[in-house]
């Protein structure tokens, strides 16, 4: 909670320098959309894939016509399907979906580009604070127990802004995102989050 409480204070810090920047090109968005969630380990394992939803806020600074950085705070639902739970008694349940419920910070540098530079690229590290989990069989008292509080890796993406008029601008995006860190706890079971998704947003 002290992380995330730190993350919200730094969100807001730089909402009021964005703000007292406007003028040099720094805009805000918001987003919603649909994440394609899995998880994959060192030797090619890969589950199936859940649906989940995603919803966020950025602050946008451009440096030049071309080169800028976001930093963003999005609500993540991730997890992945066909999983197992192995219980007290070393028993095990096959076929269970899980989902991880994430707050997400990510910085990237974005690159604008074509005739008008409404296309962009984006690039960077993302940290995600886990704020809940949950699994199908029900038979886990608490499945965050299970899980590191903290995720990171790499996210990417690309999309094309709209413009509605001269201050603000509809926004489509492909965003992924790859993980470095091990979403379990137990140090002998080393996965890593893979999300897809698509957003719609706007900017102003």
């Amino acid at each position: 909670m002290r992380k995330i409480f730190l993350v919200l204070i730094t969100m807001f810090a730089c909402t009021q320098l964005a703000s007292a920047q406007k003028n040099y090109g720094t805009q805000f968005s918001v987003n919603l959309g649909i994440n394609a969630s899995q998880v994959t380990d060192a030797n090619n394992y890969s589950s199936d894939a859940v649906a989940g939803l995603n919803a966020g806020i950025a602050v946008d600074h451009n440096f030049s016509r071309d080169w800028g950085i976001s930093v963003g705070l999005n609500y993540q639902q991730k997890g992945w399907g066909n999983g197992f739970v192995i219980l007290p008694d070393n028993s095990e349940i096959d076929g269970v979906n899980y989902k991880l419920n994430y707050l997400t910070v990510p910085v990237l540098a974005k690159w604008h580009f074509g005739r008008t530079n409404n296309w962009y690229v984006d690039l960077g590290p993302y940290v995600g604070f886990l704020l809940s989990a949950s699994e199908s069989s029900n038979t886990v008292f608490d499945a965050k127990s299970y899980f590191n509080n903290v995720d990171g890796g790499l996210a990417l993406g690309i999309g094309v802004k709209i413009p509605i008029n001269r201050y603000s601008h509809f926004f489509i995006e492909y965003a992924a995102q790859a993980g470095v860190a091990n979403v379990y706890r137990d140090s002998y079971s080393s996965v890593q989050n893979i999300t897809n998704g698509l957003n719609v947003g706007i900017g102003f």
